[in-house]
């Protein structure tokens, strides 16, 4: 039996992965992980009946304790929790997907303790790319993508192992706003760019979507999995949201994965690899899935997109700066205090004041970041 600790068990990706689990008779789950949620993460405890549950904040754990008083689970808190969740003793797989660079230092402590990671954490591998993979590979250990085009991409190179990829075809749905142009989105709000047109995700990803920072972000996670230069990687708009994502090998084949727009199959395979398992997820009826479109995507309009692979091709702290940025004027948004065009002129802001490293530790990395947040928390528009 598989044996699990999921970080963020309360957000999308982690009810999503219990949905998962309760389908499946092979994983137990031993260690969760969540933040404000309490009520949400004190039913799931109940119903999983983890060993650890860890929560950052010391007065949530407090609560939670009391909560769970008459169950045999112990109750840790801050990142100290989170570094002992992912570290716990007999998990295997451990699900990363905690929102933001919180989830970088107990990714790393994971990989130093051998346990294979499942993958939905972006920020990891955005701004640290490099080191982590390093990391896995001296400690022989396998990073599984959760996101549905990495996870397309993953088992389009199923049996392909030696032959040359030409290019990755990273599709994207082009979010709530395709197609319109910069004078369209300067009175859009907050509630307008949280309808995705296919996904349920939450909010700080659906925004991004919005952006197509999450495409960017996605592009920089791509070079880093699957070892191709930045120039191999195409984004390409799929509006109906079943090509999740294709390789082009060298003879011009491509091989492309499809399927619904439901998160829990890639979950499943990550969790399953290399055996697929029976569900009852939707399947695709191709009589009514019947027209396929794609699109250029507008870099002009959608200017994140740019910036994402200007950080990638700069490289060095600079995508941890990138990233850092984005989560600060994402919030920033949400709360009304910028406009939807305001999020990509502050992240550029951020990324033109700031110095980069080209020869860097995980704590350069933590340093960009934190650098970042301060200064586009500080960033004034007339």
């Amino acid at each position: 039996m598989r044996k699990i600790s999921i970080l963020g068990s309360t957000g999308s990706i982690g009810t999503q992965t219990l949905e998962v689990v309760e389908n499946l008779n092979s994983i137990h789950v031993m260690a969760i992980t969540g933040n404000s949620n309490i009520q949400l993460l004190e039913e799931q405890a109940r119903k999983f009946h983890p060993e650890l549950v860890a929560v950052m904040d010391e007065k949530n754990a407090e609560v939670l304790r009391e909560r769970l008083a008459d169950c045999d689970i112990r109750v840790v808190c801050g990142m100290d929790g989170l570094v002992e969740a992912a570290t716990y003793e007999g998990v295997d797989t451990v699900v990363t997907s905690v929102v933001g660079n919180v989830g970088l230092k107990p990714t790393f402590e994971a990989i130093r303790a051998g346990k294979n990671i499942a993958l939905a954490n972006k920020e990891t591998l955005v701004s640290a790319g490099q080191l982590v993979m390093d990391l896995a590979k001296k400690h022989n250990i396998n990073i599984y993508p959760v996101d549905s085009e990495h996870s397309a991409i993953f088992q389009s190179l199923q049996g392909n192992a030696g032959n040359r990829i030409e290019r990755i075809l990273l599709t994207a749905s082009g979010g709530p706003f395709r197609g319109k142009k910069r004078e369209e989105l300067m009175q859009v709000t907050a509630a307008d760019a949280l309808k995705h047109p296919n996904w349920s995700m939450g909010s700080k990803i659906t925004i991004d979507s919005a952006t197509l920072m999450n495409k960017g972000l996605e592009v920089m996670e791509a070079k880093w999995l699957f070892g191709v230069d930045v120039d191999q990687i195409e984004v390409l708009v799929h509006p109906q949201s079943i090509i999740h994502s294709a390789v082009e090998y060298e003879d011009g084949a491509i091989v492309a994965q499809l399927g619904e727009p439901d998160m829990r199959v890639p979950i499943q395979y990550a969790l399953t690899y290399p055996e697929r398992v029976k569900n009852p997820f939707p399947r695709v009826d191709f009589t009514k899935r019947n027209q396929f479109t794609f699109e250029k995507p507008d870099m002009e309009t959608f200017r994140c997109l740019s910036l994402a692979y200007r950080a990638l091709k700069t490289g060095g702290t600079l995508p941890a700066v990138l990233n850092g940025a984005n989560e600060i004027a994402v919030a920033r948004f949400l709360k009304g205090e910028i406009t939807f065009l305001q999020i990509p002129e502050l992240i550029e802001q951020t990324m033109d004041a700031y110095t980069v490293k080209q020869e860097y530790t995980l704590e350069d990395l933590l340093e960009a970041d934190a650098w970042a947040k301060d200064y586009a928390a500080k960033v004034c528009f007339q």
